[in-house]
């Protein structure tokens, strides 16, 4: 199954003038691995990026009814004090994918790098938005690199 794999990681901050280029880019690039024999995705539910590449798996799932969406999220309560509107789409997100998985009840520190880690120890691929050289995304993207995922990078990347 990690064969046919790839998970997401990117910033939760999208510059205005990116967002419908970045989007433009997911879909090419989630056609382009189910072309290639991925069936599933694995996403970890944040804002920004996540939600991004979350709902256009969601977008080509209604043409590709075989793949299928895996939230992995870190914690239980991770929406907890998201604005209501970004709770809406998380929760659209959650009632929509195949499979939701909490990796804690509740939020610890270190539990975000657990979920990567998580999502990464299960895919061949790693779709990637990152803009910066430091942060969880740059985390993420070395991890991914040392198990030998096959990298594809969004918009402008370090």
């Amino acid at each position: 199954m990690r064969e046919q794999t790839c998970c997401f990681t990117g910033h939760r901050l999208i510059p205005a003038y990116e967002k419908e280029r970045l989007n433009a880019e997911l879909l090419t690039s989630i056609a382009s691995l189910i072309q290639k024999g991925v069936t599933c995705f694995r996403n970890g539910g944040a804002l920004g990026f996540d939600t991004a590449a979350a709902l256009a798996v969601l977008d080509i799932k209604r043409n590709h009814p075989a793949i299928s969406l895996i939230m992995d999220l870190p914690c239980q309560n991770q929406a907890r004090g998201w604005k209501k509107s970004d709770r809406a789409v998380y929760d659209f997100i959650l009632s929509s994918a195949d499979e939701v998985h909490f990796l804690a009840p509740h939020y610890y520190n270190g539990c975000m790098q657990l979920r990567n880690r998580h999502m990464v120890d299960r895919s061949a691929y790693l779709i990637a938005y990152q803009t910066s050289p430091a942060g969880g995304s740059a985390y993420t993207v070395r991890y991914a690199q040392e198990q030998g995922l096959t990298l594809i990078r969004l918009g402008n990347h370090q």
